[in-house]
């Protein structure tokens, strides 16, 4: 079976609002061999989670997953801490996030965390993205199952980087402007902490 392309940023599917799908869909062979496609193009890119938009469909659907070997290349003091840990294969139709713990008023970074993030829509390119380090996303899976996950660390900020594209947000709408760079500078930067990385960025 051919994959349809990852869309590119520019297009208008990733900046608009994804659709719910209305509750007569799920369930169906149509909607599952739409996942099953979406899990098949984020194996291959690789990715840890894609969204429906990511491949012209504008319906709100996520699937994410995260493996030992997408993250091989991390020591385990980087794998510390992002707070990345493995998790298996998700799939979450009309997902609703809620942060948790959000920051109290004034204390902006209590709760938060600040990490390079790319994006399978931009390619090539790298920032700084602060998010939420807790989170519940709810939600149905492809049978119509409730679904509840309270994520933190690196799956929190996976399902905030997905659910985003269900809003027609990029990552970029959230970066810190002045670390934004290509992958190639951001390998000799991920050695380094958040804060030499901004000093040297002047970010």
């Amino acid at each position: 079976m051919e994959l349809p392309p990852i869309v590119l940023a520019g297009r208008a599917v990733l900046r608009k609002p994804a659709e719910p799908v209305p509750p007569e869909e799920i369930g169906t062979k149509q909607l599952k061999q739409l996942i099953s496609t979406m899990v098949a193009v984020m194996r291959k890119a690789p990715g840890v989670g894609l969204a429906a938009p990511q491949i012209g469909v504008g319906r709100q659907i996520l699937v994410l997953e995260d493996s030992e070997a997408l993250m091989s290349r991390l020591t385990p003091a980087q794998r510390a801490e992002r707070g990345r840990v493995p998790f298996p294969l998700r799939v979450i139709i009309n997902p609703t996030l809620k942060v948790l713990a959000p920051s109290p008023p004034g204390a902006a970074s209590a709760g938060r965390a600040t990490f390079f993030e790319g994006c399978l829509s931009v390619p090539g390119y790298m920032a700084l993205v602060e998010r939420d380090l807790s989170v519940e996303v709810s939600g149905v899976d492809q049978e119509g199952k409730e679904v509840r996950w309270e994520a933190t660390g690196w799956p929190a900020r996976i399902l905030q980087h997905e659910v985003d594209h269900l809003r027609g947000t990029l990552y970029v709408d959230r970066m810190i402007a002045r670390s934004f760079c290509s992958n190639e500078e951001a390998q000799v930067l991920l050695g380094r902490s958040v804060a030499e990385v901004r000093a040297t960025l002047g970010a």
